[in-house]
């Protein structure tokens, strides 16, 4: 009882500072609920720190779908561009990317979770704290598919009823979630799910949400996956695998990213795109814990707190939130 009344007032507490924080909200007013932002230029140096990210440029991909579908295979891919034939089920998996692009820092956390969701409770959680998701199925499992159409009903009406305490509202009032329906394993002869039915289904949902078939074993359009899910979320494109430089991790901590030497601004208008683009970079960040369960509560309720006061839904966005070097939660 203690533990709830303390989470109560740290609850109340989130709320107040994010009515009263000046935070930057630049997206479309015509998105009912959720869009995600795109870079804000010079904000980087805000943080104090050339390495940390501030809270804005901080989001959280989930990646959800059944048993065996390889859902690990494609976050293996996208981190390191590995690919291992030997399965091993995934209880919970948790990473983070962190990127230099244009200046700014942006952090990716990646949260790979289980196919067979022991944990009713923990699923919810996930489905209120992601901002964006990959939903995979398998191409050669019809069931993977009707699971994965299951599981994007689940997330839009668990948010809008955590935001509006009601689920009794209609299709047209769901948020917008930046969403990628995953078809992996496109490289398998005999397919019980065809690309133009997962095709016409995304076309019956809103804009946030495309698919896109794929193949982990085969690196069949994996960059093309992220790609399409970060352009959905309006995200930087550079975030995408193929768009930026990898960078070892011998940079270590805390400068897990080389130093920023801001460019002479009279030869950043002559670069070319190729080049502007090629200019970004970014890195797996090494020994990362997953943020507690008492963790994610918070940023639960700071997020429909945000949107609680109908503040959230006329700009159109879950607040984002991160943690600050003392692990505090921070808006």
């Amino acid at each position: 009882m203690e533990c709830t009344n303390r989470l109560n007032r740290c609850s109340t507490w989130f709320c107040s500072r994010n009515n009263d924080t000046n935070i930057d909200r630049t997206r479309s007013p015509s998105v009912d609920v959720f869009q995600g932002p795109g870079p804000s230029p010079g904000s980087a140096g805000s943080c104090g720190d050339d390495s940390v990210p501030p809270a804005k440029n901080c989001y959280r991909l989930v990646m959800l779908g059944s048993a065996r579908v390889g859902k690990t295979s494609l976050v293996s891919r996208f981190l390191g561009g590995k690919f291992e034939d030997s399965y091993t089920p995934t209880i919970e998996d948790f990473h983070r990317k962190l990127y230099r692009i244009r200046g700014e820092v942006h952090q990716l956390d990646i949260l790979d979770t289980s196919g067979n969701h022991p944990f009713p409770a923990m699923r919810r959680l996930s489905f209120l704290t992601g901002d964006l998701f990959v939903l995979c199925f398998s191409m050669d499992s019809r069931e993977s598919f009707e699971e994965v159409i299951r599981l994007r009903e689940q997330i839009l009406e668990t948010k809008l009823s955590a935001i509006s305490g009601s689920s009794g509202r209609s299709k047209k009032n769901l948020p917008k979630v930046p969403m990628v329906i995953a078809g992996n394993k496109c490289d398998k002869e005999m397919k019980t799910v065809q690309r133009e039915e997962a095709i016409s289904y995304c076309a019956t949902q809103d804009s946030a949400c495309v698919f896109v078939d794929c193949s982990a074993k085969k690196l069949q359009r994996v960059d093309d996956l992220f790609y399409e899910l970060f352009n959905a979320a309006n995200l930087p494109p550079e975030m995408a695998p193929n768009h930026h430089k990898r960078v070892s991790t011998a940079f270590g901590s805390p400068c897990t990213l080389p130093p920023h030497v801001p460019s002479d601004k009279s030869k950043k208008y002559t670069l070319s795109i190729k080049r502007r683009l090629s200019d970004a970079c970014g890195v797996v960040a090494p020994n990362v814990r997953r943020p507690s369960i008492r963790t994610d509560l918070m940023i639960m309720r700071t997020k429909t707190c945000s949107l609680g006061d109908g503040e959230g839904a006329a700009s159109g966005g879950f607040g984002r939130i991160s943690r600050n070097s003392s692990g505090c939660v921070i808006q």
